[in-house]
Formats: C-alpha cells, sequence, structure tokens
C-alpha cells in the first residue's frame, strides 16, 4: 500500500508549558490532550507517520511532554520553524516577531517527506471520519503526476464547529461541480441566533447569512508531495511583495486558493459528519471535556488512549 504521513502544525506552541498552554491542556478523561486523539485517529486510518513541526526552543519540552509517548506507538520526525528560516538574501525585517505561516511552516519538511500527506492543526479536535476520508483518498484516489495538483480537504459542516461560548471565523466554501471546491470565502464572527440561523460579516464587515449545511474549510488538507516544491519556489516572491510587513503571514489556504486561480490544482472536497471542537475561548474546555467523555463512554475511544 502507497505509504502515507501525517504533518502536525505545531510551532505555534508556547516555550513555556503548563495549564495556560491551551494546546496542553489537559482534556482526556486519562489525561489526554487534543493532538493525542489526531494522532490516535490517524494511525487507525492507515498513516505511516507523524511529522511534527515545532520551534527548535521548544523541542525539549516537546519531546518530554508529548514526542516521547509518541514515539512509542509511531514513527516520528520533527522539522523545525524558525523566524529566520528564509531564502539567501533575505532577512527579518528589525522588530518582526511573528512567524512566517502555514505555507512557511510547510516548507520546512520537505526533507522529511516522501509520499502524499495530511496536515493538520496542533490544536483541533478533528474526529476520526475526516482522517479516514483523506487516508482513503491520498492512497486509492490521488493523481500524484496531474498537471494541476490533486489536493483533498475534509469539509465539516459549519453546525458542527461552532461554540457555545462566542462566534468563530470559518472559511466557507463555495463549490462548483459536486464535491469539487470553487472557492473559500472567509466570514468573520459566526453567532446563531435565537431562531437556530446564523450570521455572520464579510471581510468588509457587512453581514451575511451562513447556511446551517454550509461546508467549511477547517485546515485539513492532502497534499501529494511535490506541492512542497511549489511553496518553496514560490516564498521568495511572496517575500518580495510581503516581506517587510510586520504581520503578513504566507498561509496554507491562501496558497491553494491562488494555484486553484491559475489553474494549478483543483480540490476535491471530502463531507465530514464528525464534530469538530477546539479551546477558542477558556469557555470552551468544560464543554470539550465533557465530549471526549461521552465519546469514551459511547466507546469510540478507551479511557486511556496509548495503554
Amino acid at each position: 500500500m502507497k505509504k502515507t504521513a501525517l504533518v502536525i502544525m505545531a510551532a505555534g506552541l508556547g516555550s513555556r508549558f503548563g495549564g495556560g498552554i491551551k494546546q496542553l491542556a489537559k482534556l482526556g478523561p486519562s489525561g489526554e490532550i487534543i493532538m493525542d486523539y489526531s494522532i490516535h485517529d490517524a494511525l487507525d486510518a492507515g498513516f505511516d507517520k507523524i511529522v511534527f513541526i515545532i520551534r527548535k526552543d521548544i523541542e525539549k519540552d516537546f519531546r518530554e511532554i508529548i514526542g516521547n509517548r509518541i514515539e512509542k506507538v509511531a514513527k516520528c520526525e520533527y522539522a523545525f520553524q524558525e523566524i529566520g528560516n528564509l531564502p539567501e538574501g533575505y532577512t527579518v525585517p528589525e522588530g518582526r516577531t511573528k512567524p512566517w505561516g502555514t505555507a512557511h511552516a510547510l516548507i520546512q519538511v520537505r526533507d522529511l517527506i516522501d509520499c502524499p500527506f495530511a496536515v493538520i492543526n496542533a490544536d483541533d479536535f478533528y474526529g476520526k471520519e475526516g482522517f479516514k476520508l483523506i487516508h482513503d483518498y491520498l492512497v486509492n484516489k490521488m493523481d500524484e503526476d496531474a498537471a494541476a495538483f490533486d489536493i483533498c480537504m475534509a469539509g465539516y459542516i459549519v453546525g458542527n464547529t461552532l461554540s457555545d461560548n462566542g462566534s468563530v471565523n470559518r472559511g466557507v466554501c463555495k463549490m462548483a461541480d459536486g464535491d469539487s471546491l470553487k472557492e473559500i470565502n472567509e466570514t468573520y464572527d459566526i453567532t446563531k441566533n435565537p431562531d437556530g440561523s446564523l450570521v455572520g460579516k464579510d471581510a468588509d464587515g457587512n453581514e451575511v447569512r451562513v447556511d446551517g449545511d454550509a461546508i467549511v474549510s477547517m485546515n485539513m488538507f492532502g497534499l501529494p508531495k511535490k506541492f512542497l516544491d511549489t511553496l518553496y519556489e514560490n516564498f521568495p516572491a511572496w517575500l518580495d511583495e510581503h516581506g517587510e510587513e510586520m504581520k503578513s503571514e504566507y498561509l496554507l489556504p491562501q496558497e491553494i486558493s491562488r494555484l486553484m486561480g491559475e489553474g494549478k490544482a483543483r480540490v476535491k472536497v471530502l463531507k465530514d459528519h464528525d464534530k469538530w471542537f477546539g479551546v477558542t475561548y477558556a469557555e470552551d474546555k468544560e464543554s470539550v471535556q465533557k465530549s471526549l467523555q461521552d465519546l469514551v463512554d459511547k466507546g469510540v475511544y478507551p479511557a486511556n488512549l496509548y495503554q
């Protein structure tokens, strides 16, 4: 069977581990963090190895708290995203401290990936279905030699991604033919009205209605290996345009959208019916703990993932 890898973007984790770092909050019944569930589900789906993208300054703590445990059940490798990792001839502008974004993070795994791969955020709970859908697509359906990049994306029903404790921002998908993605429209401050309808704001701040069955992107993509070369090759041009800005980021969804617009990529949306959740607000922690306990009680997960 074709090999596959899971890339977890964790460079945004804080340099000081503890209760204040939401990605490392112990939420499962045996002290599991959200990342534990993603790795468990990915291995169940058939992924062959895990690649963590972290910062060098948190490597020791990361290995002690997460990596050493996962290395007992899976092949793991590490890539390091640092603000100074720039092409020759480019420098970090004085005063910039913000990382260069998710597309820049992925460039760091070029030498570690030799197969199709999925990419996820470290602090999001995706559920089992997305990993199975993407793994199946990578192994059985992806055309790695297609002229336009053959990409897949787990598409979540927007109602399954809301928080009870405040508004959320989501990339609402506009479909072309069937399950082909046409574009992603960033929609901000999505909230549920008392009557159950959803409203949000577009990029200009105008109120827009959001269909309760709308599909949204939660940054869970399946990509061919050669896509990493394109991110690497296009980064200097992005830096020429944005490199002196303090907060601009070289982002994966934006690069995929740009390539789609140029006819250089096509994205198949794989509809995912699982409930997505994360700790967007401090108040979310209790509901996430309850959701995970409910999944354990239903037998979806064991009480101790790696026992």
